[in-house]
């Protein structure tokens, strides 16, 4: 939670922290050295109170125990399977961090940036994975390539020679009146019957690694010739797709590992939330919702700042993630500037765009340590991660460690904002 919670906090700073940042600034017109210049003292603020309220939380002993105890020497460097990668991997994104924060303020899209530096990374590991690979040197570290050649042949040729034998020798029940007449088996029997095959076969194979680990030849008896058209003769489509996904694996294996964990079912989306938004403006709920801002406010900057961003906050749950609130509260907030009267008296408008705009940005980063993962896709990809990591935590347990750093969060963030629109206008 802590850590959700730090990296949530500190993406409001740097125009390239957050998506919502990119937005607010493009939006809104203010310079990426004046966004960071508005945002570091609300940060600075909020990240202190944050502290404040986790330890409060969190102070009891059966959730953080007063001393660790570990036992023997830790080397850090042996978890790493791969230095050399790990030391490139590093490199290029420090340097990708870097130049995306320079050249940012010089009002250069941020995707140009990081696709060279991604297509680099992508490039080195297929070209270094390969390199291992033909140089026979391990991807594991303890067997060599040969090894694990002939580790991989060995358990795909027992895969197979152990399902034929077994489909060979099943028997199928007979037809009481007639023990000749072929009876269809069930899909139950069927579906239970391969799962016990998968089962026998690994089974088997486990016997067979046993034994084949006593002695220096295994022999295998030939099984009956079968017709060249029977399909038992033949692998199955599963044990070839099988055979090429270890064969790339061996080949690749950074490819293989990271691939399925790139966040593919959240480009869909993330795409819908700016078609809904879309769809809202061309109705023309915009218009409505800006029309209520402005009675609201009376494009006042104290309650511009409040409302815009405990609105924000309380968005980010309900407009899909804090991407979503972001583009949606700067809509309305341009559509009540833009349909202020020319002339009119006891407004300042740039007070009230620079109003709305720091306190978007605070709420759409705080707003990310919120009562829902789906308040971000950082939250969604957080969950994710743990996930794999086998860590599980619940919808009800997020909101409820997540209540108390939020609000400090809001009530302090908001009124260094308020702060700063005082001492600015």
């Amino acid at each position: 939670m802590s850590e959700f919670a730090a990296a949530n906090t500190a993406s409001m700073v740097l125009f390239v922290g957050n998506p919502t940042n990119v937005v607010i600034c493009e939006g809104f017109r203010i310079n990426n050295a004046a966004f960071t210049a508005y945002t570091i003292l609300p940060f600075l603020a909020c990240s202190i109170t944050c502290f404040i309220a986790l330890v409060v939380q969190f102070r009891s002993s059966k959730y953080i125990p007063k001393r660790l105890d570990v036992s023997g020497d830790l080397d850090v460097r042996a978890v790493l399977s791969d230095p050399i990668g790990a030391w490139v991997g590093s490199f290029i994104l420090g340097s990708c961090l870097v130049v995306a924060i320079v050249v940012s303020f010089f009002r250069v899209d941020v995707w140009k940036v990081t696709l060279p530096f991604a297509f680099a990374k992508f490039v080195f590991d297929i070209t270094w994975d390969y390199y291992r690979y033909t140089k026979k040197k391990s991807t594991s570290g303890q067997l060599t390539t040969k090894d694990s050649d002939d580790e991989f042949e060995l358990t795909m040729a027992e895969d197979e020679l152990v399902l034929t034998h077994l489909k060979a020798h099943r028997i199928i029940p007979a037809a009481i009146e007639d023990s000749q007449t072929e009876t269809r088996v069930p899909e139950e029997m069927q579906t239970a019957e391969n799962i016990s095959l998968s089962s026998a076969a690994h089974q088997t194979r486990s016997n067979t690694r046993s034994n084949t680990k006593q002695t220096d030849t295994t022999v295998v008896r030939d099984s009956p010739p079968r017709s060249q058209g029977d399909p038992s003769s033949s692998p199955s489509h599963f044990v070839i797709a099988k055979r090429k996904a270890k064969k790339f694996a061996k080949r690749f294996p950074t490819i293989n590992t990271a691939f399925p964990r790139l966040p593919f079912a959240l480009v869909p989306f993330a795409f819908s939330q700016f078609i809904l938004i879309e769809a809202l403006a061309h109705q023309g709920w915009i218009e409505i919702f800006g029309r209520w801002l402005v009675i609201a406010t009376d494009r006042q900057i104290y309650p511009t700042v409040w409302l815009v961003g405990v609105l924000g906050v309380i968005l980010c749950n309900c407009s899909g993630t804090n991407i979503g609130a972001t583009i949606l509260l700067t809509k309305i907030v341009r559509h009540a500037i833009l349909s202020t009267p020319a002339g009119a008296e006891g407004i300042n408008l740039n007070a009230f765009n620079r109003a709305a705009a720091i306190a978007l940005a605070v709420a759409s980063n705080i707003g990310a340590v919120s009562f829902t993962f789906s308040a971000s896709l950082a939250g969604l990809l957080w969950k994710q991660i743990l996930k794999q990591k086998g860590i599980t935590i619940s919808q009800k347990t997020f909101a409820k460690w997540n209540l108390l750093p939020l609000t400090i969060m809001t009530i302090v963030g908001l009124g260094v904002v308020s702060a700063e629109m005082a001492v600015l206008f």
